[in-house]
């Protein structure tokens, strides 16, 4: 469940660039892979980028849970 929460930002920032960008293409009939590509990879990146104290201390939670019960049965 991690790390569907973790990826979810960024996942769905694709997603919406994806539609978009497809969106884009059809109206404009330019059907280049990487004008598709480029801009989900920069959207994607700048999310990021922006979650990042987020992802983090998400994942730094994950981790301290772990091994506090690692012990336990």
């Amino acid at each position: 469940m991690t790390a569907v929460v973790i990826a979810a930002p960024m996942l769905i920032v694709g997603m919406g660039a994806g539609l978009l960008i497809g969106l884009l293409q059809a109206l404009t009939q330019i059907q280049d892979q990487t004008v598709a590509f480029v801009p989900k990879v920069l959207a994607m990146a700048a999310v990021m980028i922006a979650c990042m104290p987020w992802l983090m201390s998400r994942m730094v939670e994950f981790t301290r849970n772990v091994f506090e019960n690692a012990g336990s049965p």
